[in-house]
């Protein structure tokens, strides 16, 4: 049992809430996630189950809006966004699952959706955080395309077929390495 008043959950819950707004406020965001893995390298104390749960929600958020909007844009192709969100509400549903069955008998409503009830500890696998780089490499690319005049050049579209490739890596190394990327807290 853990206490939620900890820094990083406030940080990473400040994280979560400015993603619909990350156009207007990309600087404060970005200052919160230098912050919060500033704070979470030097002090030990202020790491939390519930922490290590909301930061990849936070990037998944942060991801899926951007990529609707770029879609929608016509800045990059409804395939490779429909395979993103696909991956990362396939890992949000096995996040629930793992939720489900690390809670102790009698599972209730009130201990699952409880915060302070930590059951087990997420750590994402290494292709997954190169899968997050190259996501985010192209949102910058692809922004930048119709202004440097390259949105039909044939280096974004193989920047395309590379993040498609790492998402599908990463989709992968959980379906392989799934039980490796929990951690059950044990009482």
């Amino acid at each position: 049992y853990e206490s939620i008043i900890v820094i990083l959950v406030y940080l990473k819950l400040q994280n979560i809430y400015s993603v619909p707004v990350m156009t207007f406020i990309y600087k404060k965001k970005n200052f919160y996630f230098q912050l919060d893995g500033f704070i979470a390298r030097n002090w030990a104390n202020q790491k939390s189950a519930l922490g290590s749960a909301l930061d990849p929600l936070a990037d998944k958020i942060l991801i899926s809006i951007l990529y609707v909007s770029l879609t929608y844009a016509d800045l990059i192709p409804v395939p490779l966004t429909y395979m993103i969100i696909s991956r990362d509400v396939m890992l949000i549903a096995a996040v629930f699952y793992v939720r489900y069955r690390t809670l102790p008998t009698p599972r209730t409503l009130a201990k699952y959706f409880n915060p302070c009830y930590a059951t087990a500890r997420l750590k994402p696998t290494f292709i997954s955080k190169v899968n997050t780089a190259v996501q985010l490499i192209l949102v910058a690319a692809s922004l930048a395309a119709p202004v440097f005049n390259y949105a039909d050049s044939i280096y974004l579209q193989i920047l395309w077929c590379f993040t498609a490739f790492t998402t599908a890596a990463s989709a992968y190394s959980y379906y392989h390495y799934g039980r490796k990327t929990v951690q059950v807290i044990k009482d």
